[in-house]
């Protein structure tokens, strides 16, 4: 299903000695655009610091009660390698991050998550489904920047190949494999409000340091595609939609072939 990633801000999150804080902001990285850590802001007990948990962690998620339980300590939080979850983090810092937890590297293996699709903790043996990591990923350096922060990240302009078209709201992420689905595009500096949803898979460029996400489509292709209705949540009929007005295969379909094999 998706999430809105505005509305997890805010969410307790619960260690397995007592309430560790509540979710400031998330970092995914750059080239799949999947979350691979919550940024949660520490409640008084080490000093407000803000600390990183990624989802393997994550055990049961209250979505109406809007808390998530974490399997791990307050001690084990407070003892992780320390990273400024205000700045991009690099390759060198997950490598240090991972090991300290002793969770597989998710760049390592064929799939989004390493050998697998979802986030799975190491002693757990669930399967997952087939999706191909970028291929890219091989072509990072230890000191790259490499994980984005979504509170730095949202207010990017989304430039359409003729012009800009507005600027992001919002994700929408997917909460079983924290892949980033949809950016909410807010094109009210443009057409009287309207918004729209753009797929990561449709960035054609991201110019980080003029705050940038170029896409491949026009102003009028955008104009004219599925209106975004804010207040509730796409349904796979809209998705549908969406996608069959671009041209363009759905996500979901590569997963269901795989669920087959």
């Amino acid at each position: 299903m998706l999430r809105s990633m505005t509305d997890l801000k805010g969410f307790t999150i619960g260690a397995t000695d007592g309430d560790m804080g509540h979710v400031e902001a998330f970092y995914f990285d750059d080239t799949s655009f999947t979350v691979r850590h919550l940024v949660v802001k520490t409640a008084g007990w080490l000093s407000d610091r803000k600390v990183l948990v990624s989802p393997i962690a994550l055990r049961d998620v209250d979505w109406d009660g809007r808390r998530i339980n974490v399997a791990l300590s307050k001690t084990q939080v407070e003892q992780s390698p320390p990273i400024d979850a205000e700045e991009p983090v690099s390759r060198q810092q997950e490598v240090e991050y991972y090991g300290y937890y002793g969770y597989p590297f998710y760049w390592a293996g064929p799939y989004l998550w390493g050998a697998y699709q979802y986030p799975v903790p190491p002693t757990d043996a669930r399967s997952s489904l087939e999706e191909e990591r970028p291929a890219s990923w091989s072509e990072r350096t230890d000191g790259d920047p490499h994980l984005r922060n979504s509170g730095n990240v949202i207010g990017y302009h989304i430039a359409a190949t003729d012009g800009d078209i507005g600027h992001v709201e919002d994700f929408l992420v997917d909460d079983t494999t924290w892949a980033i689905r949809y950016m909410v595009v807010d094109t009210s500096n443009w057409w009287f409000g309207k918004k729209v949803l753009v797929s990561p898979g449709w960035v054609a460029g991201v110019d980080w340091n003029d705050s940038k996400l170029h896409v491949d489509m026009t102003r009028e292709q955008i104009k004219n595609a599925p209106e975004y209705d804010p207040s509730e949540l796409p349904r796979r009929e809209y998705e549908m939609r969406l996608y069959d007005y671009y041209g363009r295969p759905g996500y979901w379909k590569d997963e269901a072939t795989t669920r087959r094999r």
